[in-house]
């Protein structure tokens, strides 16, 4: 996984549905890694992030790192044809197609009935108006830059050569998921320390708990609140935003390249839909959220089907790296005058 460590500090009718299925080219980039190496492949989209993005990316992470004037000549291409798809495909990303998954037969029922009992659910999609529908991936517009195509290939064993329609809804939509492997241990009074192989583990947020809610564990003394710190997951959920009339990939850019490889080209999503911009700010990514108009503006954005574009994309060998966290917590004890 391609992730930096982190540092975070805190104070005090299934049949009659589009069809779903057409294969796109995948070609792959050798490289002269020997065996035992910890080597994976990152895919990185070319053209939008900027030049010096690229370069940072490649001298810090590739394992034989291209010089600046070559990585200049393939952006540059790149660019390009991100200057040709604004004329050509003007428009591609606007008004997609959402096909509520009530509308597509008893199966669908059955697998959503299962899905609306999960609290992650009911508690992280209950800020703006939200549905589940049928999307189209490569309409999708995306913001992330790259994707571990190491973790796509674990994610297409999984899945199987062909998966069905129960099977695309559980990765996309899964209510019971495994949770990937992590270790963490206290490696100061004040500090812990959380790693894990997925790019996915995060701070969550802060927890006001009272006594009561803390089980199986003996009090240090007589506890009057209890202040969580909450490292794990996301919801992960294949989740997207409607805003102005484009859809962007929120959640879930990994199970959507390694179900479009497959050839899926329609799945279940959350879709959150936004009114305003203000609303985007609630529920959008930082980089959205920062640079609103690249997504939802430019006739012809970034999109899911761009990652499958050999001119719009470059394969890097880079070294395999752990997600690390580290939480950090500070106490201050001090008088202050009574009143």
């Amino acid at each position: 996984m391609i992730a930096s460590p982190e540092t975070l500090e805190v104070d005090s009718k299934p049949g009659s549905g589009p069809k779903i299925r057409s294969a796109l080219p995948m070609e792959r980039v050798q490289s002269n890694q020997t065996a035992g190496d910890a080597v994976d492949e990152t895919l990185y989209l070319l053209g939008r992030p900027t030049l010096k993005q690229l370069v940072r990316f490649v001298k810090s992470h590739a394992v034989n790192p291209a010089d600046a004037g070559a990585l200049n000549e393939e952006w540059q291409a790149a660019h390009r044809q991100i200057e040709t798809l604004q004329k050509l495909e003007a428009g591609f990303a606007d008004n997609p197609r959402m096909t509520p998954l009530t509308e597509l037969g008893k199966d669908y029922e059955e697998l959503l009935l299962d899905l609306l009992k999960s609290p992650l659910l009911q508690n992280h999609f209950n800020t703006v108006p939200t549905d589940i529908a049928l999307v189209e991936l490569d309409r999708l517009v995306v913001y992330q830059k790259h994707i571990d195509l190491t973790f796509v290939e674990t994610l297409k064993r999984q899945l199987g050569p062909m998966p069905d329609e129960a099977a695309i809804f559980d990765a996309c939509l899964p209510f019971n998921p495994p949770q990937p492997p992590v270790k963490w241990s206290r490696v100061h009074r004040d500090t812990f320390v959380f790693m894990s192989p997925s790019n996915d583990l995060r701070f969550l947020e802060t927890m006001r708990l009272e006594p009561n809610h803390i089980a199986n564990y003996p009090p240090p003394g007589s506890v009057v609140g209890v202040i969580g710190l909450a490292v794990g997951f996301g919801t992960n959920f294949l989740n997207a935003i409607y805003a102005e009339g484009r859809l962007i990939l929120n959640n879930g850019s990994h199970r959507a390249y390694a179900l479009r490889d497959l050839g899926v080209t329609h799945v279940p999503c959350i879709v959150q839909h936004v009114s305003s911009r203000e609303e985007l700010d609630l529920v959008a990514s930082d980089e959205v959220r920062e640079h609103p108009d690249l997504y939802l503006k430019q006739a012809r954005p970034s999109v899911l089907k761009d990652y499958f574009d050999p001119k719009l994309r470059k394969i890097v060998p880079v070294h395999r790296r752990m997600r690390q966290i580290t939480v950090k917590f500070q106490i201050d004890e001090a008088y202050v005058p009574a009143f």
